[in-house]
């Protein structure tokens, strides 16, 4: 809703907006960087960086952001799953900004940088350059390209060689999955989904200027930071004072409570099975519609989009995209005798799943545990059920 009203904001004031901006700004303006902390939105929950520019003679108080986006943009939901959606930059009246955070309940702490005017003035033309309307647009990258990281690739152009960062404050580093847990409950849909979609290409360490994806990790490097050898944030100050809010699900709304009635489920049924000599075909066709849909869906991000941190992920060895045609076989009543092999292939996926996660190529949500041991109950029952079978045969 914010970024909606962000573009009527700036449609209506962009023409008074951009005079302002074309005035030489005086002695008495600043410069500084704000930081909003973490919303409830799954999009908000990683905070947000953005620059604020105050002139008082000239009457300005404006906030540059970028990672803007429009929800009336052709395609949008299409262009966002695909990786292809374009990001813009945005300049709005601080009340604005201002009063759009306190509605979401999350804090803002703002640094004063210590700049002189010219190096100011650098900072604002280049903002102002990258608003024109055929700048302002980028493709947005979460881990690489995003409105944190764009902060310090900022200050960087514009002040030279001698803003330089001190790294000596991190204590150790992390890798991208780690940072992105963070601010993530690990029994939340969210932080599951997460898991699901991103590969193991987000398992290696963040370097200390990666680290600056996370707005949080800007704010924190802005102390540690000189120019021209002397620290550049002068002041510190926090503008909304609102206490992050704590993730409280109830737990029948959890991924832990489904994932484990589902595993009950299963449990419950293959113990009937297996007391009857018999197979439930329509719990064998949910199973394997739901880890095959998976699968298609992570193989979907996997080849099919533009997002970097969804290659390489190995959730596709246990969400078995071919799964979702045997789905429909296994509702049969005569089933193949190819079966039991496929069954025993994906058992042995099932082991490589779990190799892949002790030796850290790619780590896995905990909850995933109650995933692969459900499909290895069913699995294990399914090869002795098709076995019987076979030998019944003979």
């Amino acid at each position: 809703m914010f970024r909606k009203i962000t573009f009527l904001v700036v449609f209506l004031c962009s023409a008074f907006l951009g005079h302002a901006q074309n005035a030489e700004l005086s002695p008495l303006s600043k410069i500084s960087l704000l930081t909003v902390g973490t919303g409830e939105e799954l999009a908000a929950k990683f905070g947000h960086s953005a620059i604020r520019l105050q002139d008082p003679t000239l009457g300005i108080d404006e906030v540059y952001g970028y990672g803007t986006y429009d929800f009336e943009d052709p395609n949008f939901y299409l262009n966002f799953t695909r990786g292809k959606l374009s990001y813009t930059i945005s300049r709005i009246p601080f009340k604005y900004f201002e009063y759009s955070y306190q509605q979401e309940k999350r804090w803002i702490r703002e640094q004063v940088l210590d700049v002189d005017l010219e190096q100011r003035s650098a900072i604002v033309s280049f903002l102002e350059h990258n608003l024109l309307p055929e700048n302002k647009k980028y493709k947005y990258d979460f881990l690489f390209d995003n409105c944190a990281t764009r902060i310090p690739m900022v200050f960087e152009k514009t002040l030279g060689n001698t803003f330089k960062f001190d790294y000596s404050h991190l204590k150790e580093q992390l890798t991208f999955r780690e940072l992105i847990r963070l601010k993530l409950n690990p029994n939340s849909w969210s932080n599951f989904g997460i898991d699901l979609a991103l590969g193991s290409v987000i398992d290696r360490e963040a370097s200390p200027y990666e680290h600056l994806f996370l707005p949080i990790y800007v704010y924190e490097q802005m102390k540690h930071t000189t120019l021209d050898g002397k620290p550049i944030v002068r002041k510190e100050t926090v503008l909304l004072d609102i206490p992050e809010q704590e993730d409280r699900s109830l737990l029948f709304l959890t991924p832990l409570f489904w994932l484990s009635v589902v595993l009950l489920l299963i449990c419950y049924v293959t113990y009937n099975d297996f007391k009857n000599l018999r197979r439930n075909k329509w719990l064998d066709f949910g199973l394997f519609a739901v880890t095959g849909l998976a699968g298609v869906l992570i193989l979907f991000l996997w080849f099919a989009t533009d997002h970097l941190a969804t290659k390489a992920n190995f959730n596709s060895l246990w969400a078995f995209a071919p799964n979702i045609v045997i789905a429909f076989i296994m509702v049969k009543k005569q089933i193949p005798s190819w079966m039991l092999t496929y069954i025993i292939f994906l058992t042995i996926i099932l082991g490589i799943t779990c190799i892949l996660w002790m030796f850290k190529i790619q780590v896995f949500s905990v909850l995933l545990i109650i995933v692969l041991l459900a499909l290895a109950i069913r699995y294990t029952y399914l090869i002795y059920y098709f076995k019987r079978k076979q030998l019944a045969k003979k």
